[in-house]
């Protein structure tokens, strides 16, 4: 159901149980699936690919083109997974030419006063609280926790399940499973209430533990660090996952 005073583009294409609240802006090229909610107030920008059951509070920016000079005017798209919530006054840029998309993953919530800069890509499952500052190109894994008013480096990169602190200034990667903190950013444990909570059990917790003792607390450098993981330590998926987090980190990760 749209409200009168919406404005709203007739080739955006907007399933038939979508609620549009009063002054929002609905642009042409725009998908919006079944179940959402559009507060009012809100902008909604072409490129936009919005799915089901979406809350979107007022004040919310979506599609916006990116901050970025080197944009050229390509056509590029915003993602929104289902379920997922963006609350008052968050900002979300579509892609540019690098990755041509900025993604927000299912189940979601993005807190009021978040920025979301283009090419970024939020996995499944995350919470991104209030003020959070993304800059371009940053990847979030599944499930990870972003406290807030943290300000995201441009192409960092956060790894699965990270709890990081609130405030924090993210320069270097965070590898996944971990809970980051201080100034400047630096490993504070696994985060072994957020594992169980997953459902992850006591041995894998242990493994998670055993591989990070080798990165942050026997004072190797990463080469020798992830030599003796893949030496000593049995291969499994966790053990892949962090072994090839580091390995292939661009902005090396945060300190121990």
């Amino acid at each position: 159901m749209s409200q009168p005073l919406s404005v709203i583009s007739p080739t955006a294409k907007i399933a038939d149980n979508v609620r549009i609240d009063p002054f929002s802006v609905i642009h042409e090229d725009v998908e919006i699936g079944e179940g959402t909610w559009v507060g009012s107030n809100v902008t909604i920008y072409p490129g936009a690919r919005i799915g089901k059951n979406v809350r979107i509070f007022p004040g919310a920016v979506i599609s916006a083109i990116p901050q970025d000079l080197k944009f050229g005017g390509e056509i590029t798209t915003t993602e929104i997974g289902d379920n997922t919530t963006i609350r008052e006054c968050a900002t979300i840029n579509r892609g540019t030419a690098d990755k041509q998309k900025t993604v927000v993953g299912k189940n979601c919530l993005i807190m009021a006063y978040v920025h979301v800069a283009h090419d970024c890509v939020i996995g499944d499952n995350c919470i991104i609280a209030n003020a959070v500052q993304m800059a371009g190109h940053v990847t979030v894994g599944d499930f990870a926790i972003i406290g807030g008013s943290s300000a995201i480096h441009q192409f960092a990169s956060i790894g699965r399940h990270v709890m990081i602190s609130g405030g924090s200034l993210v320069r270097k990667d965070v590898p996944p499973f971990t809970k980051a903190g201080r100034e400047p950013l630096s490993y504070a444990g696994i985060n072994s209430v957020g594992l169980r909570r997953r459902e992850f059990n006591d041995d894998q917790v242990n493994e998670i533990q055993e591989i990070y003792r080798y990165v942050y607390l026997k004072g190797l450098n990463n080469q020798e660090a992830l030599s003796q993981i893949e030496s000593n330590i049995p291969k499994s998926g966790h053990r892949d996952e962090i072994v090839e987090f580091i390995r292939n980190s661009e902005r090396g990760i945060m300190k121990g």
